[in-house]
């Protein structure tokens, strides 16, 4: 039987982390079912969820915190079920932009959280010189939920907080 592990690793963004992460799952016979990686400032970040069988991902929780140490990251593991599937039939992306103000972030997040819908991905920039913030927002959605009452409700939000932004089909090649 499957067993799912949640692995975070943090630290200086320098050439061969994340190879030598992904080495070690090799090593130990995990599959990686899905990674992401970001660079904030001069840190990075990547998490992957893991698969393997007992023992695989018993070896990898062992290992971890010498090559942590080693590459002088800082790693957080936490064990999991499966991936949940939804039934879900249509992927969206949601975008804003303009200039920051404090609690966009939470209103636009809450948006969702309050209509009960998931989000797969968040991306969320501002440029320090001109205090100017975009946004991209990945969900999906089942075919309860109508998709042209949540675009008016999202673009009534995006007037309120005085942002530019629009609700469009997503590329499920990013998903």
């Amino acid at each position: 039987m499957s067993k799912y592990l949640v692995l975070t690793a943090m630290g200086s963004d320098r050439t061969g982390c994340v190879s030598e992460l992904t080495k070690l799952a090799s090593e130990c016979e995990c599959n990686i079912l899905d990674s992401r990686m970001a660079i904030f400032g001069s840190e990075f970040t990547f998490i992957m969820l893991l698969t393997g069988d007992t023992r695989a991902i018993n070896k990898i929780e062992a290992r971890i915190p010498k090559l942590a140490h080693s590459l002088d990251l800082i790693t957080m593991m936490k064990r999991t079920s499966g991936h949940r599937t939804f039934d879900l039939v249509k992927h969206y992306q949601a975008e804003y932009s303009g200039i920051d103000q404090p609690g966009i972030l939470k209103s636009m997040t809450a948006f969702f959280a309050t209509r009960k819908i998931d989000i797969s991905s968040l991306k969320s920039e501002i440029d320090p010189k001109t205090n100017h913030m975009s946004a991209n927002i990945l969900f999906a959605l089942t075919e309860k939920i109508s998709i042209d009452e949540l675009e008016r409700d999202f673009l009534e939000l995006c007037q309120q907080t005085d942002v530019q932004g629009c609700i469009k089909k997503a590329n499920t090649n990013l998903l």
